[in-house]
């Protein structure tokens, strides 16, 4: 169609500007409204727009995209040229909402953000809160959290074999992996009460003790994964389609990786041995031996392989959990931090008055600012928290290793395949709960 509206015409430089800047890299320049309009043109729009070259959207509602991803697409037949992630689909304004309640409720709200993964989002925020109260953790709590965490990792790293075995084509994966991390969500129902978003973990400690027959139920575990492992190894690894479906598919190197602040798999795929479990240790992790696996080529095969024996490497630290867990108390016994028993509260008056004031109130936490960082399954989780001296954190922040690691899916997406674009998504593995916090 013809251009002769003033404002269509006003438009043309932006979207001519738009196309120069998107030949120079492999990111998508275009804004969405200019994309909308550029769709609406026509042939007979003034621009330079190949005949070879469409735009369209994968996403945001897409099984492909693991939740509400966008993907702006540059095609030249099925060749991805340039690619453009839109996100914010899902945003639940967890930050602020952590600024309106008590460091005692703050573990409610930030399981919520990875959900694979939501004991470690407890952790990282009882590390921070408690780095600025100042108080140590009872050593049995320590070894409880490394315990549930390197669950956690197995649990997420199985549903990534899961979904990532759907997504190429594999599917019966999806109901073997699925399979094995209901074995450990079981455990976890045994423990806190629930599957996901625990509350487990809390400043101060854990919410409870673990319960009889906890080792008997972790070792059960041990056991029957291992084996399982080995099926995902003749079902997959050494299968000739799926290597050809992610061999040399969506390759990046190191220095690539640090300069888009890339962390966990996809950052040791490139070759590059960062964990902050050994490199910067938090826990008892300096207590404990692991390997920290890297691969060789950067590519969608290597991020698949470290997620794989990465679940080795954990069951390798929960053996060694289980021989030195110490006995002794799971939280601290300062009562301006740690509720009363609950069974104090029918025989103490005092008991009451105290659970009463600390879940209404909550504690109030010295001023200052603190970062703290861990290893979570898809990389650097950080939480940077300000306190002004009341019982509310000032500021939260959470430094969410999904929402860094998207910005590489361009450079590991174009001139590819939109099979391999798949692919990309998949061994990103992202959880868009905690992109759009």
């Amino acid at each position: 169609m013809a251009i002769t509206d003033k404002t269509e015409t006003d438009t043309l430089p932006e979207l001519t500007d738009a196309r120069v800047r998107a030949r120079e890299s492999a990111v998508l320049r275009l804004s969405e409204s200019a994309m909308a309009r550029l769709g609406e043109m026509g042939p007979d729009a003034p621009i330079d727009v190949d005949d070879e070259r469409m735009f369209i959207n994968m996403g945001p509602s897409h099984p492909s995209t693991h939740g509400v991803l966008r993907l702006m697409l540059e095609l030249e037949g099925e060749t991805v040229r340039r690619s453009k992630p839109v996100i914010g689909y899902l945003h639940t304004g967890m930050e602020k909402t952590g600024e309106q309640l008590t460091y005692l409720q703050g573990p409610t709200n930030v399981t919520r953000m990875d959900y694979a993964a939501p004991l470690f989002n407890e952790l990282v925020f009882s590390l921070a809160v408690e780095e600025l109260v100042g108080i140590e953790v009872p050593e049995r709590a320590t070894w409880i959290r490394m315990l549930m965490c390197e669950l956690n990792r197995m649990a997420s790293n199985l549903l990534f074999m899961a979904t990532n075995g759907m997504d190429l084509g594999a599917v019966s994966m999806m109901i073997y992996g699925w399979r094995e991390r209901e074995d450990i969500l079981r455990f976890f129902e045994m423990v806190t009460g629930l599957r996901m978003n625990h509350n487990y973990i809390r400043p101060g400690g854990v919410a409870a003790d673990l319960p009889d027959g906890w080792q008997a139920e972790v070792e059960r575990l041990l056991e029957i994964i291992p084996p399982r492992l080995e099926e995902y190894d003749v079902l997959m690894t050494g299968q000739p389609i799926w290597r050809d479906r992610l061999q040399g598919v969506g390759v990046m190197n190191s220095a690539e990786a640090l300069a888009l602040g890339v962390t966990g798999p996809l950052l040791r795929s490139t070759g590059y041995a960062w964990d902050l479990r050994r490199d910067q240790p938090y826990l008892a992790y300096d207590e404990v031996e692991f390997d920290v696996l890297v691969g060789s080529y950067g590519d969608c095969f290597d991020r698949y392989a470290i997620r794989l024996n990465e679940i080795r490497e954990s069951m390798r630290i929960v053996r060694q959990v289980i021989d030195k867990m110490p006995a002794g108390d799971v939280r601290v016994q300062d009562k301006k931090i740690t509720p009363p028993p609950r069974a104090r509260i029918d025989e103490s008056m005092e008991a009451l008055i105290h659970h009463f004031k600390i879940f209404t109130e909550g504690y109030k936490v010295p001023e200052g600012e603190v970062y703290v960082g861990v290893e979570s399954p898809r990389g650097e989780l950080g939480c940077y928290m300000v306190s002004d001296g009341g019982s509310h954190p000032y500021r939260m922040h959470i430094r969410a290793p999904s929402f860094v690691n998207l910005q590489c899916l361009p450079y590991l997406m174009q001139d590819g395949l939109i099979a391999d674009a798949v692919a990309n998504i998949s061994t990103v593995d992202p959880i868009m709960g905690e992109v759009d916090r």
